[in-house]
């Protein structure tokens, strides 16, 4: 009986054995299915960077090579003709930081950002509650107040060209009017920078004013009720509820009109051209004249790279200060 058994507990574990046992073909079938779970994985990468492939074109042909042929002509000496003659090394940085044109045209690119900034906030601010709480004519006003938005840097600079014209323009006629004399708008020193700044308000107002109002249109009513039942004003209900929960879209804005304020070109270009006296001269109008003006494509390279540092170094500065105080819902 005992020579009959142990024949039966052998089988029995040379089965259990058997059954463990990983057979060839569920490790090829294995194989197989991460073999092609991989290939797809590879074949929608590739089909991602097809999609992507015209716009890195774009950008490597219209961005980045312009970068970097910018910090390769800030160190050279270049002909009328933007061809290298000899190498300048810090030169070109060192005459810019040691003239007192730069230091003047930053200073005047700060006060010009310190103009159109914040009224161009404020003033997009403003727009947007005042459609906001209107009734009717609520659609009238979003068309009227967003209209700048389509209007091309070029039109706008013609039609405000047109207001300040001395003896032609509404302004000095609406100045007449209440018996003022006339204001040399752009042609006076002491006016031509606030001049610029006022048309570049309503320029950029357009923009502030439809992202504020959709940011209004979203907030949640139901704690602006909440503050009216606890008698809170309007003013506190604005200050204390709605301008924090504002605060992301502001601050996004903030950062992008900075940027555009340094880099605002095209109107000083048509109305002043930098005058008079240098008191519209801007860092990137300070740019165009020293490359396609003077042609030295060296000296408006530095300067074109110091600009980029400066806005760099401006951003990551309101990233660190301003973002602290955004609040998100």
């Amino acid at each position: 009986m005992e020579g009959r058994f142990q024949p039966q507990m052998n089988s029995s574990l040379y089965s259990d054995k058997s059954n463990s046992v990983i057979s060839p073909a569920t490790v090829v079938s294995e194989g197989n299915r991460l073999s092609a779970s991989r290939l797809r994985r590879i074949r929608e990468q590739l089909l991602g960077y097809l999609f992507l492939a015209p716009s890195l074109a774009v950008f490597l042909l219209f961005l980045f090579y312009p970068m970097v042929r910018s910090v390769y002509l800030s160190f050279q000496l270049t002909d009328p003709r933007g061809r290298v003659a000899a190498y300048a090394g810090w030169d070109n940085y060192t005459q810019m930081l040691e003239s007192s044109a730069f230091w003047s045209s930053l200073w005047i690119t700060v006060q010009f950002t310190l103009l159109t900034v914040p009224a161009g906030l404020a003033l997009g601010l403003l727009c947007a509650s005042l459609v906001h709480s209107a009734g009717r004519g609520n659609k009238l006003f979003r068309f009227i107040f967003s209209m700048p938005l389509a209007i091309s840097v070029g039109t706008a600079s013609i039609l405000w060209m047109i207001l300040y014209h001395p003896s032609l323009g509404m302004l000095n006629y609406l100045l007449g009017q209440i018996g003022m004399e006339p204001v040399q708008w752009l042609t006076d020193p002491g006016t031509a920078l606030g001049s610029v700044s006022l048309m570049t308000i309503w320029m950029n107002s357009g923009f502030p004013f439809v992202l504020l109002l959709a940011a209004i249109q979203g907030l949640d009513n139901d704690i602006m009720d909440s503050s009216r039942i606890d008698g809170a004003s309007s003013w506190r209900t604005f200050f204390s509820i709605k301008l924090p929960l504002l605060s992301p879209t502001l601050f996004f804005l903030a950062v992008v009109s900075i940027m555009n304020a340094f880099q605002s070109f095209g109107q000083i270009n048509i109305l002043t051209r930098g005058g008079p006296a240098g008191s519209t001269d801007v860092l990137v109008y300070s740019i165009y004249r020293e490359a396609f003006v003077n042609y030295q494509f060296g000296t408006g390279s530095a300067l074109a790279i110091v600009l980029f540092v400066l806005m760099l170094l401006l951003t990551a500065v309101q990233f660190l200060v301003l973002g602290k105080k955004v609040r998100y819902q």
